[in-house]
C-alpha cells in the first residue's frame, strides 16, 4: 500500500517544472565551466604585436574579445524566435517556450565536444551560438519556465513561489559548479581535458529535452484566481491580494522595466568580466577554482531566497528588490580592489541577496498584466534584458580592456554606480504604489 503511493508521489513530482530546472541547470554550469577553460587554454598564444601588451595581456583582449562576440550572437539571434514562442505559448502550446530552447541547448553542448575532441576551430561555437540563439535560448526557456510557475501559484504567493524556482536553479547550479572543474580534469589517453566534463552534460540536456516532452505536464491557472488584471503585493497585503485595477498602469510597468534593465546592465556587464578577470595576475585560477567560484556565486542563490523568505515578513516587495540592489552594489564595489582569491570571496560575501531583485521585479510586472497576456510580458522585458546586453557586453569589454594596465577593477566600480542608478526608479514605483494604495482607501472610506 506503501510502495503504490510512493510511485504516485514520484509521478507527480517529475511531471512538474522542477526537474527540468535542476538538469538544464546542472548540464549548463557544466557547460559553462568548460567553455571557460576551453577559451583559456586556445587563447594561451594569442598575440597583438601593435599594441605591445604582455603575453597574459593578450590573452584577456583575446579571451574577452572571444566572448563578447560569442555572447553577442547568444543576445541577439533568440529577440524574434523568443516572441514568436511567446505567442505560442500564450495561444495555448505552454510547452513551446521550454521544449524547443532544450533542443538549442543539447545542440550547443554538443558542439563544444566536438570541438574538444576533434580539435576543431574554437570559432565553431559562433555558429553553435546561432543555433541556440535561434531556438529561443534562455531568452525563451526562463519566461516559459517563469509563465507556467505564475499560472501554477495564487497571486499573494507569487514572489515566493518564483523566489523557491530560482533557489532550486541556484541550488543545482552549486552542486554543478562544485564538481565542474574535477570532472574536467578527468580525461583518457585519446582525448583531452574536457571531454568526460562535456559528456555529461550533453547527457543530462539529452535527458531534460526527453523529460520536457514525455512527462512535463501544464498547469492552469487557478479558478480562484483573477482572469483580469492583477494588484501589486505589498506589506499591508500579507495572504490576500488587494482588488485588481480597473487598467494597466503603463508609468508603473515603464518604471519596472527601467530598473530591471538597468541592474541587469550591472550585473551582466560585472558577471561578464568577472569569468576573465579571475584567470589573470594576480589570481589567475585553476579549473578547480573556477568550479568553486562558480559554486560561490549559485550559492547566492540559496541566500537570496533565504532573505526573501525572512524579509518578506516584515518589508513589501519594493524594499525587498532595494535590498538586493544595495547587497550586489556593496559587494561589486569591493571586488574592484580584489587581489587575493579569499578577497574575491569576501566580495561574493556581500553579494548574499544580490538574486532577489529580478524575480521580484517579474512577479510585480505579471502581476499587473491578464493572466492571457502574462507570457508575453515576461517574454517582453526578457527581451529588454536582451538588447541592454547588445549594449552592456561590447562597453564593459572596451572598458576593461582599456583600464587592464591602471585599474582592471574599474568595470565592477562602473556596475555599482549603475545599481546606485537603478534604485531611483524602483523607489519611485514604490511611492507611486503607496499614494495609489492610500487613494483606493480613501475612496473605499
Amino acid at each position: 500500500m506503501v510502495l503504490p503511493k510512493l510511485c504516485l508521489t514520484v509521478f507527480a513530482v517529475l511531471r512538474q517544472i522542477e526537474p527540468i530546472i535542476v538538469l538544464e541547470q546542472l548540464g549548463s554550469t557544466l557547460f559553462d565551466t568548460a567553455l571557460q577553460m576551453v577559451v583559456r587554454d586556445r587563447c594561451v598564444n594569442a598575440t597583438y604585436p601593435d599594441t605591445h601588451l604582455s603575453r597574459e595581456d593578450s590573452q584577456q583582449k583575446a579571451m574577452s574579445d572571444y566572448y563578447m562576440t560569442f555572447n553577442l550572437i547568444v543576445k541577439l539571434t533568440p529577440i524574434l524566435p523568443a516572441m514568436l514562442l511567446a505567442r505560442f505559448s500564450d495561444r495555448g502550446w505552454r510547452k513551446a517556450p521550454i521544449v524547443v530552447p532544450l533542443s538549442g541547448y543539447l545542440l550547443s553542448r554538443l558542439a563544444l565536444l566536438l570541438v574538444v575532441i576533434f580539435r576543431l576551430p574554437l570559432e565553431v561555437m559562433f555558429g553553435a551560438a546561432v543555433v541556440f540563439g535561434l531556438s529561443g535560448g534562455f531568452c525563451a526557456y526562463w519566461p516559459g519556465v517563469m509563465t507556467l510557475t505564475s499560472l501554477g501559484s495564487p497571486a499573494a504567493d507569487r514572489s515566493k513561489v518564483m523566489m523557491r524556482v530560482e533557489l532550486l536553479y541556484g541550488a543545482a547550479g552549486l552542486v554543478g559548479s562544485l564538481v565542474s572543474g574535477h570532472l574536467f580534469q578527468l580525461y583518457s589517453s585519446n582525448v583531452g581535458h574536457g571531454t568526460v566534463l562535456l559528456t555529461v552534460s550533453t547527457l543530462l540536456h539529452l535527458l531534460c529535452l526527453i523529460h520536457s516532452i514525455v512527462l512535463l505536464q501544464v498547469k492552469q491557472g487557478s479558478k480562484n484566481e483573477p482572469k483580469e488584471d492583477c494588484q501589486l503585493l505589498t506589506a499591508d497585503s500579507t495572504n490576500t491580494p488587494e482588488e485588481a485595477p480597473v487598467g494597466i498602469n503603463k508609468v508603473n510597468l515603464v518604471l519596472l522595466f527601467v530598473a530591471a534593465v538597468l541592474y541587469i546592465i550591472a550585473v551582466g556587464g560585472a558577471i561578464e568580466i568577472l569569468g576573465i578577470f579571475v584567470m589573470k595576475e594576480p589570481l589567475s585560477w585553476s579549473a578547480t577554482q573556477v568550479g568553486y567560484g562558480n559554486a560561490a556565486g549559485c550559492m547566492i542563490f540559496l541566500t537570496s531566497y533565504l532573505g526573501v523568505m525572512v524579509f518578506r515578513r516584515c518589508v513589501s516587495d519594493v524594499m525587498l528588490i532595494l535590498i538586493g540592489m544595495i547587497s550586489f552594489a556593496s559587494g561589486i564595489f569591493f571586488m574592484s580592489f580584489v587581489t587575493t582569491t579569499y578577497m574575491f570571496y569576501l566580495a561574493r560575501s556581500l553579494n548574499l541577496f544580490a538574486l532577489i531583485p529580478m524575480p521580484t521585479i517579474r512577479s510585480l510586472l505579471s502581476l499587473q498584466v491578464p493572466a492571457s497576456s502574462c507570457g508575453t510580458a515576461l517574454t517582453s522585458l526578457q527581451l529588454a534584458l536582451k538588447f541592454a546586453g547588445l549594449a552592456y557586453i561590447p562597453a564593459f569589454t572596451k572598458i576593461y580592456q582599456g583600464t587592464l594596465n591602471c585599474f582592471p577593477g574599474f568595470v565592477f566600480m562602473l556596475s555599482s554606480f549603475l545599481t546606485v542608478l537603478g534604485m531611483i526608479p524602483i523607489s519611485i514605483f514604490g511611492c507611486r504604489s503607496s499614494q495609489s494604495r492610500q487613494y483606493q482607501r480613501v475612496q473605499g472610506d
